[in-house]
């Protein structure tokens, strides 16, 4: 599994769960921090509550305390351990309540190459999904092309296993100091093979040649053979007025 780069909003995130572990002390009631940032920047911090009858982790925590100020989507959370133990990965509970309720949240892990973020699907596969969550999506842009598709000059993006699902979604666009979002729809999500893409994907996703397309995904999905499968996803955006 590939290590994904961090984000400087993505490290301050860890560093606020690891500084609030820091402070716990000795209490035996409250051992584990966590932080998670909105699609606005915010960054909202909690602690466990350990109970003999089942009290919550410090993931379940920080949910409430985000949804208490109307944060909506969670972009990223992580959790630290007191005593120094420093970041740890959530238990299964909270990763199913993260699946259903953040499904597009990214969550800090360690590996032995120092912290890295998966996608909480990527934590729990074959997952089952709790119906009726209606929880907000989340599509994730370089920040780069904030103009191009608040413009619409940008109406469509290649993934290669980023599973974007149709309906109304927050564009994200990642570590923008402004912390910019805007409302969007995605319209269609086509699979096709690499090397079988058009010209015309190309220009929709703000692209002047197939090649330069192929160019940046190779870039973007290092060793993506050229056969790869990927989904090509179209969209539209509201006007930038109606920003959250």
């Amino acid at each position: 599994m590939v290590s994904m780069k961090l984000f400087d909003s993505e490290r301050r995130v860890i560093e606020a769960a690891e500084r609030l572990a820091a402070s716990l002390g000795s209490d035996p009631n409250h051992t584990v921090a966590a932080a998670a940032m909105d699609t606005a920047g915010r960054i909202h911090e909690a602690v466990n509550v350990y109970h003999f009858t089942g009290g919550p982790c410090a993931e379940l925590v920080v949910l409430g305390a985000a949804a208490a100020t109307g944060a909506g989507p969670l972009v990223t959370i992580a959790a630290a351990g007191d005593l120094g133990r420093g970041l740890i990965p959530p238990c299964g509970r909270c990763r199913q309540a993260l699946l259903d309720l953040h499904p597009d949240v990214f969550v800090a892990v360690p590996t032995d190459d120092g912290p890295t973020l998966r996608p909480i699907r990527e934590l729990l596969p074959d997952a089952y999904f709790f119906p009726g969550t209606d929880a907000r999506r989340i599509v994730r842009f370089n920040k780069r092309y904030y103009e191009d598709i608040a413009t619409g000059r940008k109406t469509s993006t290649v993934r290669h296993e980023d599973p974007i699902a149709p309906g109304p979604a927050i564009f994200l666009f990642e570590d923008d100091e402004a912390h910019r979002t805007l409302n969007g729809t995605v319209t269609g999500v086509e699979r096709h093979r690499l090397d079988r893409l058009t010209a015309d994907q190309a220009r929709r996703d703000g692209f002047t040649s197939i090649d330069q397309l192929k160019k940046a995904l190779q870039g973007h999905y290092p060793g993506l053979p050229s056969d790869a499968e990927v989904e090509c996803v179209t969209f539209t955006v509201e006007a930038p007025d109606a920003v959250e």
